[in-house]
This record gives structure tokens, sequence and C-alpha cells, in this order.
């Protein structure tokens, strides 16, 4: 049975150990609650660092993230250029090629993944860009 477990802002930290080194990592205690069934932590920008926009893949069942504050630009396979603000939620299948862009300096995200130990993999670009979509929810304004 996986255990309670309580996390607050005001005794948790966050590490600059974690996926990517434009981030800080609080971690969320949700990964060894749930035996590494799901890992949840809540990710923010590192001050002078910026993404390098690398294009990967996350082998994982579930991944989510839902945005606390500031904005940040992803871009999609068969999607394009998506950018998403305090308050914005994205699902992103399992395997989905896509890479960061651009974010906030007070960028922060809270992420929640499974399972735990999902593995990260390097891609390469996707060939063609998708066609212009007329939604522009979905889509950045540059």
């Amino acid at each position: 049975m996986p255990a309670f477990h309580v996390s607050h802002a005001t005794t948790s930290k966050f590490k600059r150990r974690g996926l990517r080194a434009y981030f800080e990592y609080r971690d969320l205690g949700i990964d060894r609650a749930t035996r590494g069934k799901v890992v949840a932590h809540v990710i923010r920008a590192r001050r002078g660092k910026a993404p390098h926009g690398e294009w990967h893949r996350h082998d994982c069942r579930v991944q989510f993230v839902y945005v606390l504050k500031g904005w940040v630009e992803f871009e999609y396979e068969r999607v394009g250029k998506v950018m998403m603000r305090a308050g914005s939620c994205f699902y992103q299948p399992p395997n989905i090629r896509h890479r960061e862009i651009r974010h906030s300096k007070d960028v922060e995200l809270l992420e929640i993944v499974a399972p735990a130990n999902f593995k990260t993999r390097d891609a390469a670009p996707p060939s063609a860009r998708p066609a212009a979509r007329k939604s522009p929810a979905r889509r950045s304004r540059g």
C-alpha cells in the first residue's frame, strides 16, 4: 500500500540535480510514497541559465505539466510550437518528440510522470513542419 506523505514548501528545498541543467527541482516525495509508480516535482528556472532546445522524448506511460507561474514555449512533433502560460495544463503523449524553446525567468511548473523511473532519450528533429493551425490557443505568437 502506498504511504501517506506531505511536502511543505517551507521545509522543502529545490535542487540543481535533475533532467535539465537550466532548471531546479523540488521533489514532492510522491516517488517514494508510491514506491516508484509516480514522480511529482515542482520545476523552476535557474537564474542565468537558458534552455538548450535539444529534441528528446520520454519513455513513460503518463506525463502532464501544470504551469504554476510565468510561461514556457515548447515544440512538438506533428503539433508545432505551443506557448503555455500560468494556469495552462498540458499532457504529453508517451514518446512524443519535443523540445523546450524558451521560458520566462520566473517560470514554475508542476510535473507528474508515471512511472517514476522513466527514461529520457535524445531524438532527431522531426523531418517536416506541421501545417499552420487556425487555433491561436494552441500555437505561440512568436
